[in-house]
């Protein structure tokens, strides 16, 4: 039986406004979306980005014309099936979705259509059917509980506590000091701050119950009524309520039971219940009023440390307040083993030490005693002598002793303690003992859920990501040894372009263009990153320039928080990007070889000659064979047939550049472009000359070698600071998945003659990939 109490099937605006003129506003609001798209920026430059965080702001200060806004994108995207105008369909997908959740009411029919829409989109190639499969799952949970995919996008990204739904996310917001001027950083920090100065736990918990209710209820819900009940009851109160609603919300759908009428009925229950005697009918008309969606939970960080990021993933996963707990340490650990496992944390007063041993463990090496144990009782003749248990206890005490050995303290994130603690989340493995003795057989272990997400968000240039490609190698081989964060964490990675004038770090023929060539990457494969997110990369350095008045206040309005949000919320079409591996060999050979990882480019100049002599004999060599340096070159030639060609060169060279960033998105992102400057010697009647030709070709594998010796320079990801000097030697090749090469070593091990990938490393990832989320990923 479907309850009475029903979404009205229209919009019901308040009376000083006229419905054409507010739809025909919206309409041109869209339009100019859709121009935007097309290449045509609006003739005030000031808007470029703006426009769809003005769209849902105006429909943020008016809720009752959500369903006039969600209506009119159905039409538009209806429009673009029928003229096979595809890239419309994501934009305007997502510009729904992100209405859709926020409205106070949609109508059912309303609804019926997104979805009937969103199930024609799995007949496209990617992205169009993944991103219409998710949308279609969330529509249907939607039209039977209405009111959950805003309940469960605050549950999360405020970290409430919640049985039925106990998911967290929180975004991690990172930047480089030496990059971003002081001005921007601080203009960021104080932004977020203000995002969530206001908010409290119990108030999301408030947010929560009433948007649930109204969904449920439509105008018959006494909003006002509610929101000033629940400001008025204490935060333990507000919790049970919120408890509340989310079983009731939450346990739609499950067990079979998805009518829509028994879930009205039930929060219609919970309505009368906490209002007490205020009927449910009594409620003014004045048309829907919207409950503002709270702001993530952001954390804005300083890159400063090589090993930061994963640091900050772990303490989000178990913070240090919990991690010294007896119960969370005990999940999978005998009591003799977790008294050696407690570790140095804040809380704990005693700390561990790592002892490292200096003898060799052989007992013959011990050192011997130096008074044997004499008879405790006369001697039997031709019977041996027992020792008394005393002195058996010394003698076992002296043949177990060890010398002292060098202590080193643990951080806290490193110990033991910490890792095991994340175990004690929901979802982890059962408490039980590890199988360690023989005769036990192991107990089955739950499998781990990833109830975490961490969106991080990079602000800034190339520069940056190239330090995130490191960062995110150095964490796969950390989980490659042990794995932690991998079966836990969902790890989703953004990237928003700033550039601000050129850093000292930066050379000096590298313009902001160049600077932002994954940026630009991305915006030709998705143009709704263009429009919002790309636009950002000057934008952000002039607001945070703007004088702190009230003038700076009304043009920001939230601004960055807002895009920011919107982005990591909607975000999530990776775009993946391979990484490569290089591997340095240096002049001195005392020097061990270097091994780093870069994204986006490597560099590689003519170094100049330290020493006189040196320096002397390059100038007379130079005059003869021109600038430069003979190099040999080895690399596999990448054809169109996909066949791969060894091939080798010698000449000479002033330097070289590789570009692992494609101009054009149909491109490989897994090649590299080479260009090398070659310097070629030209006899004629007026003398030598030398002109300067440069050899273009794609490989996957390179080697450059300099047969005399001579060094060079080189310069990973257009950062000054990740540059090696005295090099005479580099091979550049397709950084490989760690988790790959530990799999592929031990296989080798009981098959070294075997070539192929056998066992389990056929269904590993080979390469390693830096995955960078869109809004659309790459659109075909």
């Amino acid at each position: 039986m479907r309850s009475s109490v029903q979404c009205p099937t229209s919009c019901s605006l308040s009376p000083a406004m006229d419905s054409s003129e507010v739809e025909s506003d919206i309409l041109r609001r869209v339009r100019a979306l859709l121009r935007e798209l097309d290449g045509h920026h609006p003739s005030c430059q000031s808007d470029r980005g703006m426009l769809r965080w003005t769209l849902h702001k105006k429909i943020d200060q008016n809720p009752s014309t959500s369903c006039v806004l969600v209506r009119i994108l159905v039409k538009e995207l209806e429009r673009a099936e029928r003229g096979d105008l595809r890239h419309y369909i994501i934009p305007l997908l997502h510009t729904l979705m992100y209405t859709l959740i926020q409205a106070p009411c949609i109508p059912d029919e309303l609804c019926a259509r997104v979805y009937d829409f969103c199930k024609r989109l799995l007949t496209l190639p990617k992205p169009f059917c993944t991103i219409g499969l998710d949308y279609a799952s969330r529509l249907q949970v939607e039209r039977t509980a209405p009111g959950t995919l805003y309940q469960r996008m605050v549950i999360s990204e405020q970290s409430l506590p919640s049985a039925p739904f106990p998911y967290q996310e929180k975004i991690f917001i990172f930047a480089d000091p030496e990059l971003l001027p002081e001005a921007i950083c601080n203009a960021l920090v104080t932004d977020t701050e203000a995002a969530q100065v206001s908010q409290s736990p119990q108030g999301c918990m408030s947010c929560v119950v009433t948007h649930a209710l109204q969904a449920a209820l439509g105008d018959t819900c006494d909003i006002h009524g509610l929101r000033a009940r629940l400001q008025a009851l204490p935060p333990g109160d507000v919790e049970h309520w919120f408890q509340q609603v989310v079983a009731a919300m939450e346990g739609t759908g499950s067990e079979g039971d998805s009518d829509r009428g028994q879930h009205t009925a039930r929060l219609e229950r919970i309505y009368h219940d906490l209002l007490g005697s205020s009927p449910a009918g009594n409620a003014p008309q004045e048309g829907l009023q919207g409950t503002p969606l709270p702001n993530p939970s952001i954390s804005f960080h300083l890159w400063t440390e090589d090993e930061q990021l994963w640091k900050e993933l772990v303490l989000f996963l178990r913070p240090l307040s919990q991690s010294c707990e007896p119960d969370c340490l005990g999940q999978e650990l005998d009591p003799l083993e977790m008294q050696d496992m407690l570790t140095d944390c804040g809380c704990c007063e005693q700390s561990r030490f790592s002892v490292l041993s200096t003898d060799s463990g052989i007992e013959r090496d011990l050192p011997a005693q130096e008074e044997p144990c004499g008879p405790c009782a006369p001697c039997v003749p031709s019977v041996p002598c027992a020792p008394c248990a005393p002195c058996a206890a010394d003698s076992e005490r002296s043949r177990l002793h060890r010398k002292g050995g060098i202590k080193k303290k643990l951080s806290p994130l490193e110990s033991v303690a910490l890792l095991q603690a994340g175990s004690a989340v929901p979802g982890g493995k059962p408490p039980g003992k590890l199988p360690r003795r023989a005769g036990m057989s192991p107990e089955p272990a739950a499998p781990l859920q990833r109830l975490h997400t961490a969106r991080v968000v990079l602000l800034g240039d190339d520069r940056i990501l190239g330090r995130l490609a490191q960062a995110f190698h150095s964490l796969r081989k950390r989980e490659a040894r042990r794995v932690f964060l991998t079966p836990r964490l969902n790890l989703q990675l953004y990237h928003i372009p700033v550039v601000a004038g050129l850093p000292h770090p930066a050379a000096d023929h590298t313009g902001p263009e160049e600077l932002c060539e994954v940026a630009g990457y991305l915006s030709r494969a998705d143009p709704w990153y263009e429009s919002n997110i790309n636009t950002l990369c000057h934008m952000i350095p002039k607001l945070a320039t703007m004088p702190s008045s009230t003038s700076r206040a009304l043009v920001t309005d939230l601004f960055l928080p807002d895009v920011i949000a919107y982005y990591t919320r909607m975000g999530t079409q990776p775009v993946c990007f391979q990484v490569h591996s290089v591997k340095v060999l240096f002049r001195d050979p005392a020097q061990d070889p270097a091994e780093d990882v870069f994204l986006t480019e490597l560099l590689t100049q003519v170094q100049d000659s330290p020493s006189h002599r040196e320096l002397n004999t390059t100038k007379k060599k130079s005059s003869l064979d021109g600038p430069g340096i003979d190099i040999t070159v080895t690399y596999r030639k990448v054809v169109l047939s996909d066949r791969q060609k060894e091939l080798a060169l010698s000449l000479r060279s002033t330097g070289l550049l590789m570009k692992a960033i494609p101009a054009e998105e149909a491109e490989d992102l897994g090649c590299l472009s080479v260009t090398i400057t070659e310097i070629i010697r030209i006899n004629n009647l007026a003398g030598r000359s030398f002109s300067a030709v440069a050899n273009r070709f794609k490989t996957r594998n390179i080697k450059i070698r300099s047969p005399d010796q001579r060094p060079f320079t080189v310069r990973l990801d257009k950062d000054s600071r990740r540059t090696y000097r005295d090099v005479i030697s580099l091979e550049v090749s397709p950084c490989l998945e760690p988790s790959y090469c530990l799999q592929k070593t031990r296989t080798m091990k009981f098959s070294p003659h075997e070539t192929e990938d056998v066992g389990l490393v056929k269904y590993l990832p080979k390469s390693l990939l830096l995955p960078i989320n869109t809004f659309a990923g790459v659109m075909q």
